[in-house]
């Protein structure tokens, strides 16, 4: 029996065993809003055979979390490694995977990892990379156009291969969208036969091109990636296996920071006080050293959040090891069961909660600035003071390692084009495009379309 005392409401949903499988994978901000709506913040739903409860009060994300011991991250992780990236890496350990990245992309190898991003971007933005003469103008979606330029800025920083080699970098680009368009269906396991056979080409081609000893590896084991395949040698992970962990890391490194720009600059493009705004602060900032120049950006950090408070939309998924008492904000108390998965969206509570931002689809630049122009941190649900206003880069115990050099890195690229590029709308009245709603729940979100604008490399 399905039905125990102080357990959340239960919403089985129509179909037998399959339950909401299919709504919740459509669009699963639409689904769980809908839920949200009918049951409070928290509930259970059914998904293909799956109880999934779902928890949305933001003030106790942290300390359900925190219990590493009843709630597991790893066992899910497995699956959608199989599942995604044909990858079985059986001691793999989360915890220990993240201390390792924090070594790399902290303190004196972030700020040379920076200033190694810096100058494979500048290189690709020189007019014989891109194929142009100065002052030509050139037609492109402007997704297409960031999703490139930070993926092989990326790629040349940490993966620091195909250095001159622009018809490669490419390639490998190409191949990796085709790969990362089709991510939500491999994980759900929804994809078609063509599909299937497209992801696996895809696969094929990248694991050759990652095969480690193909990669320009800084002195060994200095750089990140050097020192986990080291890490992978000494856990006895054959080589095939090794290749293949190399594409979930591209996935894990580069398949967010793109995707960002895109609406950063699509947000910037269409909101033209925004866009005055950025611009002036960097022309205020053009007589800093290069150091400086992103360390003081008030306004272009508020945009930032706002964008990824839109845009931002990780599930955070557990695995219930044991039976467990959960304490809601409210003093509420729930059982969780055992074999039971937990879900918490923070897409939806808080970033989207109309108690907390006043009309949240609306990207407002300066939502996260006070009148002072100094960043704004309180904010209110119900007159208490919400403990994160957005959390896109995961809750406390389980930060993204890589998030400042993610900034860095998004900053660098808009920077550098609204210095040094003339960039504007194909068609000035355009709206951003739709959000894919089968991204909900893999990081950021993507576009169901393009932007189409042109661009120059001014003079």
């Amino acid at each position: 029996a399905r039905i125990r005392r102080n357990e959340p409401p239960l919403d089985k949903g129509m179909i037998p065993w399959l339950g909401h499988a299919l709504e919740f994978g459509k669009d699963a901000a639409k689904f769980l809003t809908r839920m949200k709506q009918k049951h409070g913040d928290i509930f259970t739903v059914r998904a293909a055979g799956q109880y999934i409860t779902v928890l949305l009060d933001s003030n106790c994300y942290d300390a359900v979390l925190s219990d590493v011991v009843s709630l597991d991250q790893t066992g899910y992780a497995q699956v959608l490694m199989k599942r995604i990236f044909s990858l079985n890496l059986p001691n793999h350990n989360p915890e220990s995977e993240k201390k390792r990245a924090e070594m790399h992309f902290q303190g004196s190898a972030l700020t040379q990892l920076c200033s190694s991003m810096q100058n494979n971007l500048q290189h690709l933005v020189t007019p014989s990379e891109m194929g142009l003469k100065v002052s030509e103008w050139k037609k492109d979606g402007l997704f297409h156009f960031c999703y490139s330029l930070l993926f092989k800025t990326g790629y040349l920083t940490v993966f620091g291969a195909e250095k001159n080699n622009s018809a490669a970098l490419a390639e490998i680009y190409e191949e990796f969208r085709r790969f990362d368009k089709l991510l939500p269906k491999l994980a759900r396991t929804t994809e078609n036969k063509e599909e299937k056979q497209i992801a696996s080409s895809a696969r094929e081609k990248l694991w050759k091109w990652l095969t480690p000893s193909r990669l320009d590896r800084k002195p060994e084991c200095q750089s990140w990636l050097g020192n986990y395949v080291q890490h992978l040698q000494n856990e006895g992970i054959d080589a095939e296996t090794q290749r293949r962990a190399m594409l979930l890391q591209l996935w894990v490194t580069q398949g967010n920071a793109g995707p960002t720009a895109f609406w950063v600059l699509g947000y910037l493009l269409t909101h033209p006080e925004a866009l005055r705004a950025v611009t002036e602060e960097i022309q205020g900032g053009k007589h800093l050293r290069p150091e400086e120049k992103q360390k003081n950006t008030p306004v272009f950090d508020s945009v930032l959040s706002e964008t990824l408070r839109l845009t931002a939309a990780a599930l955070i998924t557990r695995e219930v090891k044991q039976d467990k008492k959960i304490c809601l904000s409210n003093g509420q108390e729930y059982q969780l069961r055992r074999g039971d998965r937990l879900c918490v969206f923070p897409f939806i509570s808080p970033q989207m909660d109309p108690q907390i931002h006043q009309q949240p689809e609306m990207f407002q630049f300066d939502r996260f600035l006070n009148a002072d122009g100094t960043e704004k941190k309180d904010f209110f649900k119900e007159g208490l003071r919400v403990k994160y206003p957005s959390v896109p880069w995961g809750t406390k115990d389980n930060l993204c390692p890589g998030r400042q050099f993610a900034v860095s890195a998004i900053k660098e690229l808009v920077f550098t084009i609204l210095t040094r590029f003339d960039l504007e709308l194909c068609d000035k009245n355009a709206k951003l495009p739709l959000v894919d709603p089968t991204r909900y729940g893999f990081g950021i979100l993507q576009p169901a379309g393009d932007l189409e604008i042109r661009y120059r490399i001014r003079s």
